[in-house]
Order: structure tokens, then sequence, then C-alpha cells
């Protein structure tokens, strides 16, 4: 090995050399806490045992990144690999041109912390606004409460569709277990599973339903030829039997159905919507401050609970997060009759009427409806809209990375202004030409400082 090759970090240029300080993610990653998450995460992780866990600021960093840009995890570290600002927010001191970190990583340093502490993820976006005084008590006075419908990544739930993926995933299972079926039932399902599809496009429902019975006639017989010759099913077979079974059985009006094999805890929610009449997933329950919209908490809920049983617990987690109780909470009227059993915060409910008191109580009133667009955003730009994460915990983890890529994109608002206001400046000098090129660095560096 050469000596260039040993000691090439020593011949190139850090990133703090290449990058413009005063880029809004430059500033942002030198403002986060970061050993706070080493001292919380450090504990979870064995030292000196096998191979040493991937450093916490950049498996921190990618997971902001990715909700804060709407990526996957494969294309949150492909794009790490092309911008040097992202490397510098995951703690790299020079540009690297290799991959860091395989995106299958992710996935366990996630199930290893759980929901419970990936939210401090949120909290460190919080305190960071909170330093930086672009959130104070005051903001946290008056919130907004709501909930949205967080829906899974799975296909429309027809009981044809639920019938030939429950047999063909049993099927899968009994011959990984060498368990000799009577019969598979491959090309007969697969048959009968397309003409039910055609028939009911073309609105030859009896058809349909005949092909449907069918259907189901199979995924019985399969499930018996399993419980036959395999009494006591182990693992994966045992539970996707389980799940199967309760498909098998479940009629039309029955409550707790199944509506997925690979997510059964997809629960089917009506919210009221014209266009959307149901949707599959879970609900979320969020609150924002009421002054310059800030996710204060964040969760996902099952067992689609009322909203006005939520609002306890939503407003226990912006004391946790922010540290301080909010004096009132702005509602809609699903939430009529929590105040009962909330003593710290005065709940309103909106739909009282303008003439009936003072402008400066009606603003808030109105101020109400300033949390759907955020609803949106979290949706369209923060990976809200469809949850691919895995089981219940997948839900909540979900859920709050989404407000934290929010939280994130405000604090880079934040900081892109002045930023925005430097660029505009130089432009205009140049145009102008109260620079020239040969300008010393000192005179450059006074005039930039007017942008401030």
């Amino acid at each position: 090995m050469s000596f260039e090759e040993s000691h090439g970090d020593l011949f190139r240029s850090s990133l703090e050399q290449i990058l413009n300080r005063k880029h809004p993610l430059y500033q942002l990653a030198n403002k986060i806490d970061w050993e706070k998450f080493d001292k919380s995460f450090g504990a979870l992780f064995v030292q000196n045992q096998g191979r040493p866990g991937l450093p916490t600021r950049l498996v921190v960093g990618l997971h902001y990144l990715k909700h804060a840009y709407n990526e996957s995890d494969e294309s949150v570290v492909a794009h790490l690999l092309e911008n040097p600002y992202w490397q510098y927010f995951c703690g790299f001191k020079q540009f690297q041109h290799e991959l860091p970190i395989d995106p299958s990583s992710l996935t366990r340093w996630r199930k290893r912390l759980g929901p419970d502490k990936v939210a401090e993820l949120l909290v460190g976006t919080i305190q960071t606004a909170q330093e930086e005084k672009l959130l104070t008590e005051k903001h946290v006075e008056r919130v907004n409460v709501d909930t949205t419908v967080q829906e899974k990544a799975i296909a429309f739930p027809t009981d044809a569709r639920l019938y030939h993926k429950a047999r063909r995933i049993l099927v899968r299972l009994a011959r990984k277990n060498s368990i000799n079926l009577r019969q598979s039932y491959e090309r007969v399902g697969k048959r009968a599973y397309l003409k039910q599809g055609r028939y009911a496009a073309a609105s030859q429902h009896n058809r349909a339903k005949k092909e449907t019975r069918r259907l189901k006639t199979i995924l019985g017989r399969t499930i018996r030829d399993i419980q036959r010759k395999c009494s006591e099913p182990e693992g994966r077979l045992a539970k996707v039997l389980t799940i199967a079974s309760a498909i098998f059985n479940q009629k039309r009006n029955d409550t707790n159905k199944v509506y997925s094999v690979h997510a059964p805890e997809v629960e089917c929610i009506a919210k009221g919507k014209v266009h959307k009449k149901y949707e599959f997933g879970c609900k979320v329950a969020m609150v924002s401050s009421s002054k310059d919209n800030w996710i204060l908490a964040i969760d996902a809920l099952h067992g689609n609970p009322y909203d006005g049983h939520t609002l306890n617990d939503s407003l226990k987690q912006v004391k946790q997060v922010t540290g301080w109780t909010p004096l009132h909470a702005y509602c809609d009227r699903g939430y009529r009759g929590a105040s009962k059993e909330i003593t710290d915060t005065e709940i309103h409910l909106v739909g009282k009427s303008k003439k009936s008191m003072e402008h400066s109580r009606w603003k808030w009133y109105a101020r109400r409806s300033a949390i759907e667009p955020i609803f949106g955003h979290l949706k369209s730009d923060n990976r809200l809209e469809r949850n691919h994460l895995q089981g219940r915990d997948g839900d909540r983890m979900n859920a709050i990375l989404s407000g934290c890529g929010f939280n994130l994109r405000k604090l880079l608002r934040a900081f892109f202004l002045p930023f925005f206001r430097w660029l505009f400046w130089i432009k205009i000098a140049h145009s102008t030409e109260l620079i020239d090129l040969n300008l010393s660095e000192t005179n450059f560096e006074m005039l930039s400082a007017h942008a401030f």
C-alpha cells in the first residue's frame, strides 16, 4: 500500500471547507444536540461483542432526512452518497464515495428501539426549536387537536382477494414445513380469482359471487388439510393458520374483521369523507400549536377509539415533549364530553357563533382549522399517507417520524430565510457593481454581514 493510499484522508478536504456555512442544513446540523441521542440509545447496543453498532448520529440523521424529504430507506441512503450537505448533517467529516450503511440496517435499528425510544427524535426537534427561541411557552398555551387516518400499505380488501392470498401463503408455508398437501389449488384458485375479477368488472354479480364461494371453499379445504397433517403447527405457519381461519369464518357485519394477511392489525375506519368512505389503517391523534403550527404531539392509536377518549393522552404527550402544559385546546365536535376528565386544560369546541364572542376570542376558534393542512402536508410530504412499516409498532413509529420530518422542515425554513437574504444581497451587489471580484476577503465578509 502506497503512502497516498494509507494516508488518503490527510490529503482530502473536509466538508467544512467545501460547504457553504450559511446553508440551512449546515446550520441545523450544528444546532441539534446529537450527544443526547448517544446517551439515550447507547444502552441498547452491546459493546465489545460482535460487529460495532452504527453511529447514532448517522441513523438518526437518516431518519430525519427520510421523513423530511419523503424518501424510502433505499432512496435516502442512495441520496446520502450524492449530497454533501446530507453527509455533513449525518456526522461525516469528509465526502464519502461508498455507501456507509445498508438500507436494511435502518429497519433493524427501528425494531431495536421501538416507538417509545423513537419518540425522542420528536423531542429533539422541539428542543432545537426551543433553544433557537422559535418555540416558546406562549406557543403552547393554545393548541389545536384533531385525528386522521394513517392508511396501511395493503391492497383493497375484497373477500375474493383475501381467500386467494390466504390460500397461497398457506400452501407456501406448508411446503416449507414439508407438509404434503392433497392438492395445492394453484391453477384452480388462480383461474377462479381471475374469473371473479372479470365478472365483477362486467357487473355480472351472480357469477362473481359463485367464484367467490369457490375461492372460500378452496381455502377451507386447504386449512383442514393442514390441520389434519400438522396437529401442532409452530412459528409462522401457526400464525398464518389462525389468520386464515379468521378470514374463512368472518361474516359481512362482524366486528374486528381481518383485512390483510400480512397486516392483521389493520382496521376499517369511516371518517365521513365523500371521496373515500372507508380507510384501512389506524387512527392518528395529533396536537399542534395554534401559533406557528409546530407539531407538539403525535401518535398512532389502534382500536378505532372515540376522539374524545384520546385527548387526555395527547395532552400528556405535549407535556412530556415540551415540558409545558397547554392552557387552551381547540377541538372539533368529535371531542364532545372530553372536558369532564381534564382539569389543567380548558377545552373549546368549534361550532359557536361568531356574534356570541369577541374578536380576540373568535380568532383562536377560527385557527382550529389550521390543523387540517398540517395533515395534508404530513401525508403528501412526510410519509403519513401510506405506512410501509410492519405491525402496530411500525404504525406508531411512522406517525412519530412523520411529525419529526414536519418539524425539521420548519426548522430548515427558519434557517433558510437569512440564507435567502444573503444570496439576494450578493445578487443585488453584483448587479449594481457594488463589489468587484478582486475585493479582499475582509471586505467580502463585511458586505455579507449586512444580510443579517
